[in-house]
Protein backbone atom coordinates (compact mmCIF):
# COMPACT_ATOMS: atom_id res chain seq x y z
CA UNK A 1 0.00 0.00 0.00
CA UNK A 2 1.14 3.62 -0.87
CA UNK A 3 1.23 6.05 2.21
CA UNK A 4 1.04 8.95 -0.45
CA UNK A 5 -2.64 10.59 1.28
CA UNK A 6 -2.93 8.19 3.66
CA UNK A 7 -4.21 10.01 6.85
CA UNK A 8 -2.87 9.59 10.34
CA UNK A 9 -3.78 10.91 13.28
CA UNK A 10 -1.42 11.54 15.99
CA UNK A 11 -1.93 11.65 19.70
CA UNK A 12 0.42 12.43 21.96
CA UNK A 13 2.30 14.53 19.21
CA UNK A 14 4.26 17.03 21.44
CA UNK A 15 5.32 14.51 23.94
CA UNK A 16 9.39 12.18 23.48
CA UNK A 17 8.31 9.16 21.61
CA UNK A 18 5.47 10.94 19.29
CA UNK A 19 7.46 13.95 18.32
CA UNK A 20 9.84 11.00 16.83
CA UNK A 21 6.89 9.23 15.55
CA UNK A 22 5.26 12.59 13.68
CA UNK A 23 8.60 12.89 11.97
CA UNK A 24 8.49 9.37 10.86
CA UNK A 25 5.56 9.33 9.50
CA UNK A 26 6.37 12.07 6.84
CA UNK A 27 9.75 10.76 6.33
CA UNK A 28 7.44 7.43 5.32
CA UNK A 29 5.17 9.68 2.87
CA UNK A 30 1.79 9.75 5.67
CA UNK A 31 -0.54 12.84 5.58
CA UNK A 32 0.06 13.96 9.34
CA UNK A 33 -2.51 15.19 11.82
CA UNK A 34 -1.08 16.33 14.83
CA UNK A 35 -3.21 16.26 18.38
CA UNK A 36 -1.47 19.15 20.46
CA UNK A 37 -3.01 19.33 24.02
CA UNK A 38 -4.57 23.31 23.78
CA UNK A 39 -2.39 25.98 25.77
CA UNK A 40 -3.00 30.19 24.77
CA UNK A 41 0.85 29.74 24.57
CA UNK A 42 2.26 29.05 20.60
CA UNK A 43 4.22 26.00 21.72
CA UNK A 44 4.04 22.61 19.69
CA UNK A 45 5.99 20.98 22.89
CA UNK A 46 9.05 18.06 21.18
CA UNK A 47 7.45 19.31 17.76
CA UNK A 48 9.57 22.29 17.70
CA UNK A 49 12.42 19.93 17.75
CA UNK A 50 12.00 18.82 13.80
CA UNK A 51 13.24 19.84 10.82
CA UNK A 52 10.95 22.74 9.32
CA UNK A 53 10.86 21.07 6.47
CA UNK A 54 9.28 17.99 8.39
CA UNK A 55 7.31 20.20 10.53
CA UNK A 56 5.90 21.91 7.81
CA UNK A 57 4.21 18.63 6.69
CA UNK A 58 2.45 18.67 9.52
CA UNK A 59 -1.79 19.48 10.12
CA UNK A 60 -1.37 20.47 13.84
CA UNK A 61 -4.79 20.32 15.73
CA UNK A 62 -4.82 22.05 19.51
CA UNK A 63 -7.60 19.95 21.57
CA UNK A 64 -8.32 18.04 24.66
CA UNK A 65 -8.31 14.30 25.35
CA UNK A 66 -10.75 14.82 27.68
CA UNK A 67 -13.31 16.80 25.53
CA UNK A 68 -15.26 13.97 23.84
CA UNK A 69 -15.97 16.24 20.96
CA UNK A 70 -12.74 16.77 19.74
CA UNK A 71 -12.15 12.71 19.04
CA UNK A 72 -14.90 13.22 16.68
CA UNK A 73 -13.24 16.27 14.88
CA UNK A 74 -9.77 14.77 14.89
CA UNK A 75 -10.68 11.50 13.39
CA UNK A 76 -12.47 12.45 9.95
CA UNK A 77 -11.21 11.04 7.34
CA UNK A 78 -8.36 8.93 8.62
CA UNK A 79 -6.73 5.67 8.05
CA UNK A 80 -4.53 5.02 11.34
CA UNK A 81 -5.09 6.78 14.37
CA UNK A 82 -1.96 6.73 16.10
CA UNK A 83 -3.02 6.99 19.94
CA UNK A 84 0.15 8.26 22.30
CA UNK A 85 -1.43 10.87 24.16
CA UNK A 86 -1.55 10.15 28.05
CA UNK A 87 0.06 11.37 31.64
CA UNK A 88 2.86 9.70 31.81
CA UNK A 89 4.72 10.92 35.06
CA UNK A 90 4.61 7.88 37.89
CA UNK A 91 5.82 10.79 40.80
CA UNK A 92 2.66 12.80 39.78
CA UNK A 93 0.43 10.32 39.75
CA UNK A 94 0.98 9.72 43.39
CA UNK A 95 -0.30 12.95 43.81
CA UNK A 96 -3.51 13.06 41.26
CA UNK A 97 -4.55 10.07 40.30
CA UNK A 98 -7.86 11.26 39.28
CA UNK A 99 -6.45 13.11 36.50
CA UNK A 100 -4.46 9.91 35.09
CA UNK A 101 -8.00 8.37 34.84
CA UNK A 102 -9.78 11.07 33.42
CA UNK A 103 -7.10 11.54 30.53
CA UNK A 104 -5.74 8.08 30.09
CA UNK A 105 -8.87 5.78 30.77
CA UNK A 106 -11.81 8.15 30.35
CA UNK A 107 -10.09 10.24 27.28
CA UNK A 108 -9.02 7.02 25.47
CA UNK A 109 -12.58 6.01 25.56
CA UNK A 110 -13.54 9.12 23.91
CA UNK A 111 -11.02 8.61 21.24
CA UNK A 112 -12.20 5.03 20.72
CA UNK A 113 -15.62 6.24 20.22
CA UNK A 114 -14.77 8.06 17.93
CA UNK A 115 -12.42 5.62 16.16
CA UNK A 116 -15.63 3.46 15.82
CA UNK A 117 -18.20 6.04 14.27
CA UNK A 118 -15.17 6.34 11.50
CA UNK A 119 -15.70 4.70 7.70
CA UNK A 120 -12.60 5.02 7.10
CA UNK A 121 -10.22 3.75 9.91
CA UNK A 122 -8.19 0.93 9.49
CA UNK A 123 -6.16 0.54 12.45
CA UNK A 124 -6.59 2.36 16.07
CA UNK A 125 -2.57 1.79 17.64
CA UNK A 126 -3.09 1.99 21.22
CA UNK A 127 0.35 2.61 23.49
CA UNK A 128 0.75 0.55 26.69
CA UNK A 129 3.69 0.55 28.70
CA UNK A 130 5.92 -2.34 30.52
CA UNK A 131 5.39 -0.50 33.47
CA UNK A 132 1.72 -2.31 33.64
CA UNK A 133 4.06 -5.18 34.11
CA UNK A 134 5.36 -4.41 37.60
CA UNK A 135 8.04 -6.22 38.89
CA UNK A 136 8.81 -9.18 37.14
CA UNK A 137 7.80 -12.50 38.29
CA UNK A 138 9.28 -14.12 35.59
CA UNK A 139 11.60 -12.82 32.55
CA UNK A 140 12.12 -11.90 30.10
CA UNK A 141 8.84 -10.33 29.83
CA UNK A 142 6.45 -11.75 27.62
CA UNK A 143 2.65 -10.31 27.11
CA UNK A 144 0.92 -13.09 28.88
CA UNK A 145 2.95 -11.82 32.10
CA UNK A 146 0.04 -11.07 34.66
CA UNK A 147 -0.30 -7.39 35.20
CA UNK A 148 0.12 -6.16 38.60
CA UNK A 149 -0.74 -2.08 39.25
CA UNK A 150 2.19 -0.44 41.31
CA UNK A 151 1.22 3.01 40.96
CA UNK A 152 -1.67 5.03 39.67
CA UNK A 153 -0.47 5.45 36.37
CA UNK A 154 0.27 2.00 35.37
CA UNK A 155 -3.55 1.43 36.79
CA UNK A 156 -4.34 3.80 34.28
CA UNK A 157 -2.48 2.14 31.09
CA UNK A 158 -3.87 -0.91 32.31
CA UNK A 159 -7.45 0.27 31.98
CA UNK A 160 -6.83 2.11 28.84
CA UNK A 161 -5.18 -0.94 27.34
CA UNK A 162 -8.01 -3.09 28.31
CA UNK A 163 -10.36 -0.63 27.16
CA UNK A 164 -9.02 -0.61 23.55
CA UNK A 165 -9.51 -4.56 23.71
CA UNK A 166 -12.50 -4.67 24.56
CA UNK A 167 -13.29 -2.24 21.54
CA UNK A 168 -11.54 -4.95 19.55
CA UNK A 169 -13.76 -8.15 20.86
CA UNK A 170 -17.12 -6.57 21.26
CA UNK A 171 -17.30 -4.04 18.26
CA UNK A 172 -14.58 -5.37 15.86
CA UNK A 173 -12.48 -2.22 15.81
CA UNK A 174 -9.16 -2.89 14.28
CA UNK A 175 -7.32 -2.54 17.59
CA UNK A 176 -3.07 -2.86 18.16
CA UNK A 177 -1.52 -2.54 21.42
CA UNK A 178 1.93 -1.50 21.06
CA UNK A 179 3.87 -2.12 24.85
CA UNK A 180 7.19 -0.28 24.59
CA UNK A 181 9.95 -0.78 27.20
CA UNK A 182 11.90 1.90 28.76
CA UNK A 183 12.14 4.49 25.88
CA UNK A 184 15.12 7.41 26.10
CA UNK A 185 16.81 9.64 23.75
CA UNK A 186 16.56 13.05 22.52
CA UNK A 187 13.79 15.07 23.39
CA UNK A 188 13.73 13.48 26.89
CA UNK A 189 12.59 15.51 29.30
CA UNK A 190 14.37 14.90 33.10
CA UNK A 191 11.48 13.32 34.74
CA UNK A 192 13.21 10.31 33.26
CA UNK A 193 16.39 8.76 34.41
CA UNK A 194 18.92 9.08 31.28
CA UNK A 195 18.35 12.76 30.79
CA UNK A 196 18.35 13.44 34.77
CA UNK A 197 21.81 11.76 34.80
CA UNK A 198 23.12 13.46 31.35
CA UNK A 199 22.26 16.80 32.24
CA UNK A 200 23.46 16.27 36.03
CA UNK A 201 26.80 14.93 34.80
CA UNK A 202 26.97 18.35 32.34
CA UNK A 203 26.52 20.85 35.04
CA UNK A 204 27.09 19.70 38.45
CA UNK A 205 29.83 18.01 40.40
CA UNK A 206 27.69 16.40 42.79
CA UNK A 207 25.23 13.97 40.91
CA UNK A 208 21.77 13.18 43.29
CA UNK A 209 20.01 9.79 41.92
CA UNK A 210 17.20 7.47 43.59
CA UNK A 211 16.67 3.64 43.74
CA UNK A 212 20.07 2.62 41.87
CA UNK A 213 19.00 -1.13 42.09
CA UNK A 214 15.97 -1.74 39.86
CA UNK A 215 17.23 -3.40 36.40
CA UNK A 216 15.36 -1.67 32.87
CA UNK A 217 15.21 -2.59 29.27
CA UNK A 218 16.35 0.48 27.81
CA UNK A 219 14.87 1.14 23.98
CA UNK A 220 16.38 4.42 22.24
CA UNK A 221 13.61 5.98 20.62
CA UNK A 222 14.24 5.61 16.80
CA UNK A 223 13.67 1.72 17.28
CA UNK A 224 10.39 2.50 19.17
CA UNK A 225 9.30 4.85 16.77
CA UNK A 226 10.04 2.29 13.45
CA UNK A 227 8.57 -0.13 16.43
CA UNK A 228 4.73 1.22 16.27
CA UNK A 229 5.02 2.11 12.53
CA UNK A 230 5.98 -1.62 11.67
CA UNK A 231 3.87 -3.01 14.45
CA UNK A 232 0.84 -0.89 14.09
CA UNK A 233 0.08 -1.14 9.95
CA UNK A 234 1.02 -4.66 9.98
CA UNK A 235 -1.68 -6.96 8.68
CA UNK A 236 -1.13 -9.56 11.39
CA UNK A 237 -1.43 -7.47 14.66
CA UNK A 238 -5.31 -6.40 14.89
CA UNK A 239 -6.49 -8.04 18.49
CA UNK A 240 -3.02 -7.98 19.76
CA UNK A 241 -0.80 -6.68 22.16
CA UNK A 242 2.87 -6.41 21.24
CA UNK A 243 5.73 -5.52 23.14
CA UNK A 244 8.92 -3.44 21.98
CA UNK A 245 12.08 -3.85 24.23
CA UNK A 246 15.64 -5.01 23.68
CA UNK A 247 15.84 -8.02 25.86
CA UNK A 248 18.89 -6.71 27.76
CA UNK A 249 18.36 -5.34 30.97
CA UNK A 250 20.99 -2.91 33.13
CA UNK A 251 20.63 -1.38 36.39
CA UNK A 252 19.84 1.86 37.21
CA UNK A 253 23.96 1.66 38.56
CA UNK A 254 25.29 0.03 35.30
CA UNK A 255 23.60 3.09 33.48
CA UNK A 256 25.04 5.84 35.61
CA UNK A 257 28.82 4.05 35.16
CA UNK A 258 28.14 3.81 31.29
CA UNK A 259 27.03 7.16 31.04
CA UNK A 260 30.22 8.54 33.24
CA UNK A 261 32.15 6.45 31.03
CA UNK A 262 31.10 7.76 28.35
CA UNK A 263 30.79 11.38 28.53
CA UNK A 264 34.46 11.38 30.59
CA UNK A 265 32.76 12.01 34.43
CA UNK A 266 34.17 10.70 37.75
CA UNK A 267 31.30 12.74 40.07
CA UNK A 268 30.64 12.46 43.52
CA UNK A 269 27.60 10.36 43.75
CA UNK A 270 24.62 10.93 46.38
CA UNK A 271 21.77 8.86 46.97
CA UNK A 272 18.73 11.27 47.40
CA UNK A 273 15.48 9.45 49.41
CA UNK A 274 13.26 12.27 48.13
CA UNK A 275 13.81 10.59 44.43
CA UNK A 276 12.82 7.25 45.82
CA UNK A 277 8.99 5.38 44.62
CA UNK A 278 6.95 4.23 47.56
CA UNK A 279 8.21 1.05 48.76
CA UNK A 280 5.34 -1.35 47.47
CA UNK A 281 5.52 0.38 43.61
CA UNK A 282 8.77 0.41 42.54
CA UNK A 283 9.41 -1.62 39.77
CA UNK A 284 12.53 -3.48 40.50
CA UNK A 285 13.03 -5.60 37.07
CA UNK A 286 11.85 -4.69 33.48
CA UNK A 287 13.16 -7.19 30.65
CA UNK A 288 11.47 -7.31 27.54
CA UNK A 289 10.74 -10.63 24.96
CA UNK A 290 9.89 -8.94 21.98
CA UNK A 291 9.69 -12.17 20.48
CA UNK A 292 6.40 -12.05 19.07
CA UNK A 293 6.97 -8.04 17.18
CA UNK A 294 9.85 -10.06 15.47
CA UNK A 295 7.64 -12.96 14.40
CA UNK A 296 4.59 -11.35 13.79
CA UNK A 297 6.03 -8.44 11.80
CA UNK A 298 9.82 -8.96 11.44
CA UNK A 299 10.83 -5.19 13.53
CA UNK A 300 13.96 -6.15 16.40
CA UNK A 301 15.82 -2.95 17.40
CA UNK A 302 18.88 -1.52 15.17
CA UNK A 303 20.85 1.05 18.11
CA UNK A 304 22.74 -0.56 21.11
CA UNK A 305 22.29 0.77 24.52
CA UNK A 306 25.90 2.65 23.67
CA UNK A 307 24.57 3.89 20.27
CA UNK A 308 21.92 5.69 22.08
CA UNK A 309 23.12 6.85 24.26
CA UNK A 310 25.66 8.81 22.42
CA UNK A 311 23.13 10.14 20.64
CA UNK A 312 21.10 11.42 23.42
CA UNK A 313 24.17 12.90 25.19
CA UNK A 314 25.15 14.54 22.49
CA UNK A 315 21.60 16.24 21.92
CA UNK A 316 21.19 17.03 25.90
CA UNK A 317 24.90 18.70 25.91
CA UNK A 318 23.20 20.68 22.42
CA UNK A 319 20.59 21.93 24.45
CA UNK A 320 21.62 22.12 27.82
CA UNK A 321 19.58 25.32 28.41
CA UNK A 322 16.40 23.38 28.04
CA UNK A 323 16.91 21.17 31.27
CA UNK A 324 17.38 22.41 35.63
CA UNK A 325 19.90 20.11 36.72
CA UNK A 326 19.47 21.09 40.01
CA UNK A 327 16.12 20.39 40.22
CA UNK A 328 13.95 16.51 40.77
CA UNK A 329 11.72 16.74 38.04
CA UNK A 330 8.85 14.29 38.90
Amino acid sequence: MSNFNTQVLLTGSAGFIGSHLARLLVEEGFTVRAMVRYSSRPQLGNLEFLPPHVLKEIEILKGDLKDPDFGYRAAQNCTYIFHLGALIAIPYSYQNPTDFVQTNVTGTTYLLNAARKSDTLQRFIHTSTSEVYGTARYTPIDEQHPLQPQSPYSASKMGADLMALSYYNAFNLPVTVVRPFNTFGPYQSARAVIPTIISQLQTLSTIKLGNLSPKRDFLYVKDTAAGFLQVGTHANTPGKVVNLGTGRDVSIAETYELICRLMGKNPELLTDATRFRPEKSEVFHLICNAGLAHELTGWKPKYTLEQGLQETISWIQNHIELYKPQEYNV
